[in-house]
């Protein structure tokens, strides 16, 4: 079951929960006070449940964009034993769901390039589509997840009302254009990051270069695609 949360308990669940997802020391955790601005103030907290037991949530704050209001999904997680039931899913689309009725047409958040299950999801199970990457946003974190580099990410655009969304969401995909460009990194990236942190520091700057690069010259991120070797973020020149 998913819902919104507003009590302190459910709160303090998040806390605990950001420290068993990505191994976050209290000095990276956002604490519950956060959590209680970000409630009262426009934006919300969600949660998955199994029972009675939080298994996952996502964070969302109010935002502005030049007067137009927005969500920036801040974080949304799910312990690992509970992955691959379609738990981030329902997040998202309760999510979605609690903007759309606030009026609200946009969700942001940002996402390591490196993470391609995230990469994968984001693309290609909910239509983003990212126009920005932001290098080291947050420093370097405790987060063992994170292995040490510096936390580069793509911003995720999720324009929730659009006719891609909506499709993408159905399952009516359509076949897309040959990419302009592409961005490819290794299948492995992911265990790279612990097993060979000086070459995983490599292919990210590499990545990062390649971004900024295609980034000023106009063109977006609009799929990915994966096989055993690589995986490639699909480019091409974009207008909503």
């Amino acid at each position: 079951m998913v819902r919104q949360c507003t009590s302190l308990a459910e709160f303090d669940s998040c806390v605990e929960l950001q420290k068993a997802i990505w191994s976050y020391g209290d000095v990276d955790a956002v604490p519950s006070a956060i959590l209680v601005v970000a409630d009262k103030t426009g934006g919300h907290i969600l949660g998955a449940f199994d029972r009675e037991t939080m298994v996952g949530f996502a964070l969302g704050f109010a935002a502005f964009h030049s007067c137009v209001p927005y969500i920036h999904s801040h974080m949304a997680g799910v312990l690992p034993e509970y992955r691959d039931r379609g738990i981030g899913r329902q997040l998202k689309l309760l999510q979605r769901e609690i903007c759309l009725r606030s009026g609200i047409q946009q969700v942001e958040w940002t996402f390591d390039p490196l993470e391609l299950k995230n990469a994968h999801f984001n693309l290609v199970r909910l239509g983003v589509v990212a126009r920005r990457i932001l290098p080291n946003l947050y420093g370097i974190t405790t987060s063992q997840l994170h292995g040490a580099l510096p936390t580069d990410r793509l911003v995720a655009e999720w324009a929730i009302a659009s006719s891609r969304v909506e499709n993408i969401l159905a399952g009516r995909l359509t076949p897309g254009r040959e990419p302009a460009v592409r961005v490819t990194l290794p299948a492995n990236i992911g265990e790279m990051k612990q097993s060979d942190p000086e070459r995983a520091t490599r292919e990210q700057a590499r990545a990062r270069k390649e971004f900024e690069r295609w980034f000023g010259e106009g063109l977006t991120v609009t799929g990915f695609e994966r096989n055993e070797q690589n995986a490639s973020y699909l480019l091409e020149c974009y207008k909503d």
